[in-house]
């Protein structure tokens, strides 16, 4: 039987959730709880979730919980990721987490609508579906993963609809860093309003 998640967010596909030190982007080395909710048809082929893509695996868990859970931990804040997390109406989950206190914080690719209340919403746009006006212009951060030379023209087109205010960080795609982080240190150092994001929690051997 299909999953029938509720529209009002109440209860979510839940693939794990776990407390870890934040790897990348703005918050790197940060303390915080993750929330990582199952269901994506973005396809990226160097995801290394592939697990999370399909929402019927993963056990639709009462958004009430996942905040007693989260309460738990000394951090407060919390990462909601995926999985694509925008699949979902996040109003219920953030509305209880920021009641508790507990910050919030997004990783999405942006192409579903922008839902919930967010401390930080970091934009991941991914070339297979397009991320949407008002995810853009929330974005606190951009976030590119840098696969080939090509990618940092494409990274180029979104920092140019992002808030000024708006992080831009490059990303060494994983299986690819040997090869582009060389070509993205060369290209942050012609143009500083970049800074480069790695995935730290890989080389701390973290979740």
């Amino acid at each position: 039987m299909a999953h029938q998640v509720p529209e009002d967010g109440t209860l979510l596909p839940l693939m794990e959730e776990f407390y870890t030190i934040q790897g990348e982007g703005y918050h790197t080395g940060k303390a915080a709880y993750f929330i990582r909710l199952g269901g994506c048809d973005v396809g990226c082929h160097w995801c290394d979730v592939k697990e999370s893509w399909d929402a019927e695996l993963h056990p639709l868990t009462a958004a009430d919980t996942i905040i007693e859970h989260a309460k738990q931990h000394p951090s407060k804040a919390v990462v909601v990721t995926g999985g694509e997390p925008l699949l979902y109406n996040l109003d219920y989950l953030t509305r209880g987490l920021q009641a508790a206190g507990i910050q919030t914080f997004m990783e999405t690719s942006g192409a579903y609508p922008l839902s919930g209340y967010w401390d930080w919403i970091c934009l991941s746009p991914k070339k297979f579906k397009s991320p949407l006006p008002d995810v853009i212009a929330a974005a606190g951060e951009l976030k590119v993963i840098v696969f080939n030379k090509s990618d940092f023209a494409w990274a180029e087109q979104h920092a140019a609809l992002v808030p000024p205010s708006c992080k831009l960080y490059l990303q060494p795609e994983w299986s690819k860093a040997q090869e582009m982080t060389p070509l993205i240190v060369d290209y942050v150092m012609q143009n500083p309003q970049w800074e480069i994001s790695l995935q730290t929690h890989k080389y701390l051997n973290i979740p």
